[in-house]
This record gives C-alpha cells, structure tokens and sequence, in this order.
C-alpha cells in the first residue's frame, strides 16, 4: 500500500484545466494511479485511470451527498445557501438525482424509469427527426455572411424541444422554458430564485391538470409513477426530476452535438467513412462520447469509509474526484485511444466508455442522447453534404467551465441550398 503524502497542489494550469483539459488530465493519469491535489480550494483525489474510475463509480462506499457521511451535512445545500439561494428553493436543487444516495436515490429512480421507458424513448424518433428537420430548414435564415451557429441555432434547441414536447410542455411555452434553462446554469442567485419560483408553480399547475385530463406524456407517468408499497413522488421531487431532466437537455446532448460536429468537420476521412455507410452511425456517437465527450469530471464523491485505491489509501470523508474525460483516453483500455476511429470496435459491455458514468448514476438520459444525436448528424450531413468550418480552430471559445467541455459557438458554412 502506498504510503499516504497528505500534501497537495493544484495538479493542472489554468490552461491545462481549461484549454486542454484532456491533455492536463491525461498528464496526471499518466503520472500517478491516484493524485493528491486542490478542488474548490479543499485538498481531493483525483481519479484518472479507466479501471479505478470505473470501480469508483460502481463502489457505494463513494457517496454523492456529503450527508452519507457519519454526521454529514449537505455541503451543496449549504453552498447554495451562501450563494443566496432561497432556504425554501433549495431542495429543488439538492434533491436531483444526481446529489442523492441509496436508499433515496434508488427509490426515486426506480419510480422515474417506469415513466422514462426505453419503449417511449423508441416512440419519439420519429418527432425527434421532424424537429431536426424543422431546426435545418431554417438554418439558411440566420446565417449573416453565410455563417451560422450550429451550437445556437441547432445544437442548443434540439435536446430542450425534445423534453419540453417528452414531459408535456405546450408549445406555446416553449420560449419560456429555454429561458428558465439558462437561468437554471447561471448560478445566478437572482435568476435562480426566480426561476425555481416560476418553474415549480407550472409543473404544479401542469401536474394538476393532469390529473382529470391525464396525456401520454412525462408529466402523466411521473404523477402516476409509484412502486409496490404505493410510493410516490412527492411535489418537491416531482419538481425536482423535471428540473433535472431539463439541465441534462440543455446542457450534455446540446455539448456533445457541437462537439462531435466539430469533431467530425475537423476528420474529414471519418466524416466521409460516416457518409458512405451509415449504419456507423451509432457507433460513431459513441467513439465521439470517448473522444470529445462534454463530461471531464464527475461529481465530486466523499468515502464514507476507509477505502484503498490502486494501492492509495483513501480516509473516511476525503473528497474524491473522479475523472472521465482522463479515463476515457487510457491506453491501458483504448487501443490509441488519441485517434478518433468511429469504426472502433468496443467490447460486449454496452457503454465501454464512461461518458454517462456508471452503476447507480448512470445517465438516466443516456438512449434519448443517443438518439438525438444520431438524427442530428445523420440529417445534418445529409441535409448540408458541404458544411464546413468557417473560422481557424484556434479562434473558437468554448465555455469556462473547469468540469464540462462545451463550444460557446460553432461558426460553420452550409455552402448547398436545402
């Protein structure tokens, strides 16, 4: 076992962790099994290497809300309630999916996938493909100069349409809706108040109507939604799994369509192998998921016991912070895992990479992101066969965001007429 070094550092340059992100994190993978280093300013581990992220992610003994610990407090509810966040708004935000442990987390889920099923996901493709198709029509009119945003105009509108339509949003307020999901990623304590005000007086209105004028939509199946002991959603979680559903739309699949189109613009050999069998298609979304995924880092875990990793060991309510975006360019698990190969052949297992994490976490989203994005570039190509970059890649922006890897734009050029 190696000997604990209770020192640490910031592990990356402020250009590693947000120009290059994969690289800065790939230099400490390829350094140390486990490193020892700074998050939010508190000292952490950082997780790097494909088999040790995996088995974090599948070990309960690595919580997700600090509370799990032995007289654990909500530290993201306190964070919130620096910030400014209303006491009475908070547990929207610190009851997601995503901040919660078993037996919680295992409840709530079990009772969202009987609305989140893989049969309604199936039945929206072919809605799916008409707003696509609607999203490209009108490409040409925002174009100034020829060059249009593919990240505003396409990759951005696409996800939030979907779930807006999936939970039983009318369409008429559907502005409203990708307004309050901006709000919701602001971190803006102002426009966070106001919208968690506003949003949780519409699901509970929505919800209500539901009830004598039930739809075959999300809204329907999550009021509806119970287990065997009659258990049921509570309005605060009602709001709340909408509310998370929503941040997953506008943010995950909108990253990795800009992210894989870019991807695919700047490899024009697998853009042309995409184009002449199209049946790579899925593959593809998934070596674009390894290669140039959003996800660099996970939610920060706290061990809620001793735990040993790669021969390190782990005390009792250490931060830990696992890594993705590092793990998913390992060469002990990727065969050049540098290249982008969308004819790569991935093992049996159905996500080999950990783009959407894994065990209890999973992405509850991750076949309705696929979906998206397989529609997205199977038209968008299609549709536009001489879309190219419009700007040097060294002048794009992308979002400083030290967890995430997302363009703020995609200039591109549609060239062909639709």
């Amino acid at each position: 076992m190696a000997v604990e070094d209770m020192s640490y550092r910031p592990l990356l340059s402020a250009y590693e962790l947000m120009e290059d992100p994969y690289g800065g994190f790939g230099r400490v993978r390829e350094e140390t099994a486990v490193a020892r280093g700074l998050w939010n300013g508190s000292p952490t581990w950082f997780i790097t290497r494909y088999d040790d992220v995996s088995a974090v992610l599948m070990d309960r003994r690595f919580a997700t809300n600090s509370q799990s610990l032995p007289g654990g407090t909500d530290v993201y509810a306190e964070v919130m309630a620096k910030m400014g966040v209303s006491e009475k708004l908070i547990p929207y935000l610190a009851g997601s999916l995503v901040y919660t442990d078993p037996p919680d987390h295992t409840r709530l889920r079990k009772l969202v996938l009987r609305a989140f099923s893989a049969r309604r996901v199936s039945a929206l493709r072919s809605r799916v493909e008409a707003i696509v198709d609607g999203l490209l029509d009108a490409l040409p009119g925002h174009a100034e100069d020829g060059v249009v945003d593919l990240v505003e105009h396409f990759a951005s509108p696409l996800p939030i349409t979907v779930i807006c339509e999936m939970v039983g949003v009318p369409g008429e307020d559907l502005d409203t809706w990708r307004a309050w999901s901006l709000d919701y990623t602001s971190m803006d304590a102002h426009r966070l108040n106001t919208m968690l005000t506003e949003i949780s007086a519409y699901i509970h209105d929505l919800a209500e109507r539901r009830q004598t004028e039930p739809a075959d939509d999300l809204i329907t199946g999550l009021i509806r939604a119970h287990d065997e002991d009659s258990d049921r959603l509570t309005d605060t979680e009602l709001v709340t799994m909408v509310l998370t559903l929503m941040v997953a739309a506008n943010e995950t699949t909108p990253a990795l369509i800009g992210n894989g189109a870019l991807a695919l613009l700047t490899h024009p050999d697998q853009l042309a192998l995409l184009r002449a069998d199209p049946g790579l298609l899925p593959g593809a979304v998934q070596e674009l998921l390894r290669w140039c995924g959003p996800a660099i880092v996970a939610k920060l875990r706290y061990a809620t016991e001793d735990v040993t990793v790669a021969g390190t060991l782990i005390r009792q309510g250490d931060q830990v912070q696992v890594v993705p975006g590092a793990a998913n360019h390992d060469p002990r698990r990727f065969p050049r895992p540098g290249e982008l190969d969308i004819t790569r052949n991935p093992e049996a297992d159905r996500a080999p990479h950990l783009a959407y994490s894994r065990g209890a976490h999973y992405c509850l989203g991750a076949g309705l992101a696929n979906q998206e994005t397989e529609v997205a570039f199977a038209r968008l190509f299609a549709r536009y066969p001489d879309l190219r970059l419009a700007c040097p890649m060294d002048s794009l922006r992308w979002k400083p965001l030290p967890v995430t890897r997302q363009l703020q734009e995609l200039p591109v050029r549609l060239e062909t007429a639709p």
